[in-house]
């Protein structure tokens, strides 16, 4: 997989392609329209395709080593996020992204060959002040105190 960010501001574009990394502009719309950006690109590339959202300060290593194994596994990978969303969706076919409340079951229905990930990294993403908080008290959110107090 090639690294890639779809991103809604300019300056991250250019923070991005600085470093190396391709990027291309959100299409503003919403969350399942910038995702269809990815994967778009990913598949004009030849390349599989993981959507990994930027709200989870306790992602691991370990959490990213799952998800390739399954993408290899089945070609198609899934984590739910703790509130019932989707914090990864990765494979190699189109989709019709269905982000929002509930999102984990919308798209495991629409991918059903996908292999779950269920990692805490994954589970825990940050929609709300209560859930950096959460974040801030486990073990691999200790890093949160420094740049949110």
């Amino acid at each position: 997989m090639i690294p890639l960010i779809v991103a809604g501001d300019q300056e991250v574009s250019e923070w991005a392609v600085l470093r190396g990394i391709p990027a291309v502009d959100d299409p503003g719309e919403d969350l399942s329209a910038a995702a269809a950006a990815g994967v778009e690109w990913a598949r004009a590339a030849g390349s599989l395709w993981l959507v990994l959202h930027c709200d989870l300060p306790l992602l691991a290593v370990e959490d990213l080593a799952d998800l390739e194994e399954a993408l290899e596994q089945s070609g198609a990978a899934i984590a739910p996020s703790s509130d019932g969303g989707t914090s990864a969706l990765g494979g190699s076919a189109q989709i019709r992204f269905a982000y929002g409340p509930g999102s984990f079951h919308r798209h495991l229905t629409r991918m059903p060959e996908a292999v779950v990930v269920a990692r805490t990294g994954l589970l825990h993403d940050v929609d709300s002040p209560a859930d950096l908080v959460s974040a801030r008290n486990h073990p691999r959110g200790a890093w949160l105190g420094a740049v949110t107090e």
